[in-house]
């Protein structure tokens, strides 16, 4: 995976610069496992719609977490949660009212044929059931993902995650793409990128791999967030299905009304999946996830292995999904993200106009990439990315990055997000700029 920068490696602590006792505890109980964002660590201890508070008092606005999509510690999500667990708990083995009233809810927005959902607690456990659903249903192994993709941490979704591994090459059945866009395919993106799909099923045609799926995060956030243009995905998915494999939208990252246009982001793309992943923002932390596929895809699969998962759609997951399905709809949430989000957009771009180490900005709704350049060449500046993410913490503002050298700012906060906490987020990056940045000659 030479030059791709890990996922895991973008603004992360190294051990050595910290010395804090909390951070030491950490590692002796994770170890090498450990995970910290930022290399000093913060102890966070409270939360509340886009703000998250850490132990010294500060007061963040977050960026970066997209799990708790509606706000955090919402009052309704919190409320349902407490009432369930102080009712019932238990597995799907049993018939629980609110489970099917959540499913039924969920699919009312899901498109008709994806007539079976498939709980998990993990994106990572969906998109591996995903993979292995496609495959019983095509009779087909290969696979079909982006460059700087992440689909999950199981053994086989990390197989289709280039941007998780750092050492090991991608196995002989996957072939990874350059994500959508100018820079890559040039005017007809939608052509260049199915271009390069077939491209990718021939590729593993010769490896000896008839094509299972073409595995998609349909804001391609890993790659560093490739939204537009809508539609730019249809003619990919059916070069797959004319090849006989399925297509797999994963919303993981773009679904529930965070693009938004529309409730998922392949619909953003007029696409009719084969196959729907989702996970991280059913809940708003709850930790829930599912597939959605054609009953008889999931037949194939089951007929040789079947599939339970025991915590995968208990009643507290379900009431918190509900919930959150429920909050979106009566705060008008996914208006807000189109509305707020265009508003984003529009200030980092005159922003741009005026530094000479701010690329493209791209997006929509609340889901948006910021490419950092270097000055004179015009190419991604990693380095510089970090400075601006600490110089951000600095103004309050947590933030993460993304793409291939980890040199895109992934903007991406709850979809409450108010204007005014908008404006806060422009004026501190424009004030992180100012002290990091030259100005446009």
């Amino acid at each position: 995976m030479s030059g791709m920068r890990p996922i895991l490696d973008m603004n992360a602590f190294r051990e050595g610069d910290s010395s804090s006792a909390a951070v030491s505890r950490r590692l002796r109980n994770v170890g090498a496992a450990s995970v910290l964002f930022y290399r000093e660590p913060i102890e966070m201890v409270g939360a509340t719609g886009a703000t998250m508070i850490a132990r010294d008092g500060t007061r963040y606005l977050d960026f970066y977490n997209n799990v708790p999509s509606v706000g955090h510690t919402h009052p309704k999500v919190v409320e349902a949660v407490q009432r369930q667990i102080a009712t019932l708990n238990t597995n799907t083995r049993y018939l629980v009212d609110i489970v099917d009233r959540y499913l039924d809810a969920l699919k009312s927005q899901l498109p008709a044929h994806l007539g079976n959902v498939i709980m998990t607690c993990s994106g990572s456990e969906a998109n591996d059931l995903a993979l292995r659903v496609a495959r019983a249903a095509t009779g087909g192994t290969g696979v079909v993902v982006s460059q700087a993709a992440y689909h999950g941490n199981t053994a086989l979704t990390t197989d289709v995650s280039p941007s998780a591994l750092k050492a090991m090459p991608l196995p002989d059945w996957v072939v990874a793409v350059a994500p959508p866009g100018p820079a890559q395919y040039g005017q007809d993106v939608a052509d260049g990128f199915a271009q390069a799909v077939g491209g990718a099923i021939a590729t593993l045609k010769d490896r000896g791999h008839a094509p299972a799926a073409l595995l998609m995060d349909s804001i391609f956030s890993s790659d560093g967030v490739f939204a537009d243009p809508p539609g730019g995905l249809a003619k990919a998915a059916d070069v797959m299905r004319a090849a006989g494999g399925l297509v797999i939208a994963d919303e993981v990252q773009p679904g529930f009304g965070r693009t938004g246009s529309h409730f998922w982001g392949f619909a953003r793309h007029g696409l009719q999946p084969d196959i729907v992943t989702m996970g991280k923002p059913m809940g708003n932390g709850f930790p829930m996830a599912a597939m959605a596929a054609q009953p008889d895809h999931l037949a194939a699969f089951c007929s040789d292995v079947g599939y339970f998962n025991t915590f995968g759609g208990n009643p507290v997951a379900a009431a918190a999904g509900l919930a959150v399905l429920e909050v979106i709809h009566q705060e008008g949430l996914m208006e807000n993200a189109h509305e707020v989000g265009a508003a984003l957009i529009a200030g980092l771009r005159d922003i741009g106009h005026q530094s000479a180490q701010v690329g493209d900005v791209r997006g929509a709704g609340l889901f948006i990439g910021l490419d950092l350049i270097e000055q004179d060449s015009g190419t991604a500046d990693p380095a510089f990315t970090v400075r601006v993410i600490d110089a951000m913490r600095d103004e309050g503002v947590m933030i993460g990055a993304a793409g291939r050298e980890g040199a895109t700012l992934k903007i991406r906060p709850p979809l409450c997000l108010t204007r005014d906490e908008a404006d806060r987020f422009l004026a501190a990056f424009q004030r992180a700029l100012d002290r990091l940045a030259a100005p446009k000659n």
